[in-house]
């Protein structure tokens, strides 16, 4: 295996600090796509090629993603994400792509999740010293991520997009973890600088990161704030474990819905929550888990439907804006 050059797509977050120690590069492929200059085009090629309407945009654009190049092998986790990935494994491997399965087990078992890891270190020729002090690297960046989303959520210094950007992209460190160190160092002494932002509603974000472009300036615009991003946050590993398999065992989002709960209750309080957007993918299995989420939170949820990638259509924004005014209403008598 080449050191150091092989480029490898990720489906979704896994045990970065493997792939790494084996000296190549990991790269979250959902993150490639939504910050391509045209990720309208991407799903369209896909679309082009045969993939069905009904798919989801983001399988779409991964695809795309490897086949206008650079990716030379791709870790898809076939347990704890998409089950569209499976068919996704099956054609790029047919493409002539190098595909290396990746398996959450459903009851946290920490056995079958050691193994999973043991499996992939195998798989890129590293071993746990190596790993380990992967994780010890990792963690120092991770930290300086969880500062940027302590300054959004306690002192009103990081807007809920900034917040977003650091934390999803904390899911492969932008390949490039001593570059993205310094990107955040750099950050955190300009934030510093700044005034608080003016308080107002403050909002959850709940779901898979969004596929539209302006979300988080049209909360802004409706005078809402984003102070929590759940799967985000999640990507950028916020507990603290001395230990990789506990670390990945902490990581709620490829298991149960309820671990998710667990988290998101718990937050929705610590970061004194007005209401929470949950945002579902079309034609993704996750719209269902709404249901458990309305049921479980005490606080209003205003649930967005998202396909493609781009701006927010005038219905979902009408949605948006009034469900924030009915929050600052409700704010405003309690006060």
């Amino acid at each position: 295996m080449k050191k150091g050059t092989l480029r490898v797509g990720l489906t979704t977050t896994v045990p970065i600090e493997v792939i790494y120690a084996a000296g190549c590069v990991p790269l979250d492929l959902n993150n490639l796509f939504i910050t391509s200059e045209r990720p309208e085009e991407l799903v369209a090629q896909a679309e082009g090629a045969g993939f069905p309407r009904s798919t989801c945009s983001w399988i779409k654009g991964i695809w795309g993603v490897v086949r206008r190049g650079g990716i030379e092998e791709v870790v898809a986790v076939t347990q704890g994400d998409c089950s569209n990935t499976h068919a996704l494994m099956e054609l790029l491997e047919a493409e002539g792509v190098r595909v290396f399965p990746f398996a959450y087990p459903y009851d946290r078992s920490r056995e079958l999740l050691k193994v999973q890891i043991e499996r992939m270190m195998e798989h890129f020729g590293t071993h746990w010293e190596a790993v380990r002090r992967e994780k010890e690297r990792l963690d120092r960046v991770r930290s300086l991520a969880h500062e940027v989303d302590r300054l959004c959520w306690q002192e009103g210094l990081v807007s809920g997009y900034e917040d977003h950007y650091f934390l999803v992209s904390s899911s492969d460190m932008k390949g490039d973890p001593e570059a993205f160190r310094g990107e955040l160092e750099a950050f955190l002494r300009e934030v510093r600088q700044r005034e608080p932002f003016r308080e107002g509603v403050r909002l959850g974000y709940v779901g898979v990161p969004p596929i539209f472009s302006d979300l988080y300036q049209r909360v802004e615009e409706f005078s809402g704030r984003v102070v929590y991003n759940e799967t985000q946050r999640q990507f950028s590993m916020p507990y603290e474990a001395t230990d990789l398999v506990d670390q990945y065992l902490r990581y709620t989002y490829p298991y149960s819905f309820f671990v998710r709960l667990e988290d998101i209750k718990e937050e929705v309080k610590r970061r004194e929550l007005d209401g929470l957007i949950h945002y579902v993918q079309a034609f993704c299995f996750r719209q269902i888990q709404d249901v458990l989420l309305r049921r479980e939170v005490e606080v209003p949820v205003l649930t967005l439907e998202g396909d493609r990638p781009g701006g927010l259509d005038a219905r979902t924004l009408l949605r948006l804006e009034s469900f924030i005014e009915m929050l600052r209403q409700r704010k405003g008598r309690w006060i």
